[in-house]
């Protein structure tokens, strides 16, 4: 079996489509910046301020727990679920082709030079 191509899940899924799965809600938007509870170690106040994202890098940051990372990261945290099956579990959610790393396809073969 072929594995997951990250790199080209992580450019079709935008954070904010996590954040809204984890049913996050902000108590702070500054710019691309946004601020809230953690869904990752479960804050509850909803003017706690310790988790961090980034909407155009789709990067986050809780300064409480110290999880950090991108959209897939956050799933597999938020869930706790290895990134593998997190990963397989988002994109059902999100209705999404798990993109998979293909084999290169063989060299062609040389033919013999023509005399």
């Amino acid at each position: 079996m072929a594995g997951v191509d990250f790199h080209a899940l992580r450019s079709q899924i935008d954070i904010r489509a996590v954040l809204n799965l984890l049913g996050f809600l902000a108590s702070e938007r500054r710019g691309d910046h946004v601020r809230g509870p953690c869904p990752v170690h479960g804050a509850r106040l909803p003017e706690s301020r310790s988790f961090s994202i980034h909407l155009k890098r789709n990067a986050y940051r809780c300064f409480r727990c110290g999880s950090q990372g991108n959209q897939l990261d956050l799933w597999a945290a938020a869930t706790r679920q290895p990134l593998y099956e997190a990963t397989l579990d988002l994109c059902a959610k999100l209705h999404l082709r798990v993109p998979r790393l293909g084999r290169s396809p063989p060299a062609p073969e040389k033919s013999p030079p023509a005399s």
